[in-house]
């Protein structure tokens, strides 16, 4: 081995990213019985689901995590969600969910959408940020999409007027729109955010979007320590692949909030790496952030090259919903080093290879 190769490969394993302790002790202080194991419902779900969240299961037992799985086959194309599935999760509160296909055109609803209205998971939240290691266009992404559940274009209210006319009814009310931009406003009140956008398309749907905008407006009034702004749709997709560190938290009608979400998602690094959650005030359902064309990819099922850290991510998430902090914490620092790791081994051995090539051409 070359003597110029020996300090690269020191200075990979003195790097801070290969230790994964916390920098300082940070103490938690339970309630009695809050050790206690946690019953979790499991959904595998259809296409990559089972791989990724029996990845899960795997991590969770070797963490000795204090919860426990129980597990219900449901899959995209079923008729509806199975009546033991929904009182499994009244149940436990929180469920761990791999994706649901959905049937395109006709056929059955959407089961993904039956269970938020069925447990009322009014909202929807995906993180998208850069990950260590995980080499981007943008850097400094930290956004939250916070997505209205319930309504909106998803209320499925369509109709075929006459032969070949089929309309279908966008449903936006105050109760909802004023409930969403209150998660909207405490979340980041609660994690220490500074921003909060409203996306919209009130210049054309007045009425609709119209009154969601001035609940975000009233909601807005009552957190004087959070900036809030608004944007247009269109042109929000234009700022996020432009410069995507301009925004924190947005908070959006459904529609808007999926395509959002799967767009901050694509730029902060893939849909296989983005956790997120639907919440409602009783009932928890964490997934993977954004799932946009890799449910049904059949090519990683066959090959089993599923990517897990969205799920990962998302079960730390869970975790911390359960007042398991310090689990949390674990997994979550694991996956930082993991990549950090992974990222400078890489750099190392392209550094490695230019280094054997300079040397046979000497």
């Amino acid at each position: 081995m070359s003597r110029r190769s020996i300090p690269l490969l020191r200075q990979l394993w003195t790097l801070p990213s290969f230790n994964l302790t916390p920098t300082r002790s940070v103490t938690y202080m339970p309630r009695p019985g809050d050790g206690a194991p946690r019953a979790v419902t499991l959904i595998p779900g259809d296409g990559i689901g089972p791989l990724v969240t029996g990845a899960v299961e795997q991590v969770m037992e070797a963490m000795h995590a204090p919860l426990y799985f129980e597990r219900y086959e449901v899959h995209g194309d079923m008729e509806r969600v199975p009546e033991k599935v929904i009182q499994s999760i009244k149940k436990n509160k929180v469920c761990l969910k791999g994706g649901l296909a959905t049937p395109m055109g006709g056929g059955v609803s959407s089961l993904n959408v039956q269970l938020r209205r069925e447990l009322d998971l009014h909202a929807s939240l995906v993180n998208c940020f850069n990950l260590p290691g995980l080499p981007t266009r943008h850097q400094d992404v930290d956004i939250v999409v916070i997505r209205e559940n319930t309504e909106g274009e998803y209320s499925g209210l369509e109709h075929e007027v006459v032969r070949g006319v089929v309309e279908s009814l966008k449903l936006i009310t105050k109760f909802c729109s004023e409930r969403i931009a209150k998660y909207a406003f405490e979340y980041a009140y609660l994690n220490n955010r500074k921003k909060v956008t409203a996306v919209h398309k009130a210049n054309i749907m007045k009425l609709a979007d119209g009154l969601f905008l001035e609940s975000c407006r009233e909601v807005s009034t009552k957190y004087p320590g959070i900036k809030y702004n608004e944007i247009i749709v269109d042109n929000c997709c234009m700022q996020l692949v432009s410069k995507p560190e301009q925004f924190d938290v947005m908070v959006t009608p459904n529609l808007y909030g999926n395509l959002v979400a799967n767009t901050a998602a694509g730029i902060a690094g893939g849909t296989g790496v983005m956790p997120g959650g639907n919440v409602g005030a009783d009932h928890a359902v964490f997934e993977q952030g954004a799932s946009a064309g890799n449910v049904g990819n059949e090519n990683l099922v066959e090959q089993k090259k599923a990517n897990p850290v969205a799920l990962l991510l998302s079960s730390a998430m869970m975790l911390r919903h359960l007042q398991f902090p310090s689990f949390a914490d674990r997994l979550e620092l694991l996956w930082n080093g993991l990549y950090r790791m992974e990222s400078t081994v890489r750099r190392t051995l392209e550094e490695l290879v230019l280094l054997k090539k300079s040397l046979m051409q000497s």
